[in-house]
């Protein structure tokens, strides 16, 4: 792990449209409720069978709630062999994200059940 990015400094990263990929750990119905422009959900109990899907990334930062799971996140990208990539944890969480977040508009299928999800 590369370390924490603040929220400003991510901000910043997306505007100027420089390679870099967030990839929120959260549950898929926390992820619909409210995420990041762009981001990709990769739950964190699935990150280890999905980790090659950013293994390509030059830049990743890792994203939770409160910036605590995402740390854990960011150790294991950074671990991975396959990544050489440059790896950061988002300090703030998605709690303390101090712009826009997108939505889902709930158009796929809501049969889940929250219990069976990651706390985050």
């Amino acid at each position: 792990m590369d370390g924490q990015i603040d929220d400003e400094e991510l901000h910043a990263l997306l505007v100027d449209d420089e390679d870099v990929r967030v990839v929120d750990v959260r549950s898929p119905s926390a992820f619909r409720q409210g995420h990041i422009p762009g981001s990709d959900n990769v739950p964190f109990g699935e990150l280890t069978d999905r980790i090659e899907s950013v293994a390509d990334a030059d830049r990743v930062v890792t994203v939770c709630p409160e910036g605590e799971a995402s740390v854990q996140a960011a150790r294991l990208i950074g671990s991975f062999e396959g990544f050489s990539g440059r790896v950061e944890s988002l300090s703030t969480g998605v709690s303390g994200w101090s712009y826009d977040l997108e939505t889902d508009d709930g158009g796929g299928d809501d049969t889940e059940v929250d219990g069976e999800e990651a706390p985050f």
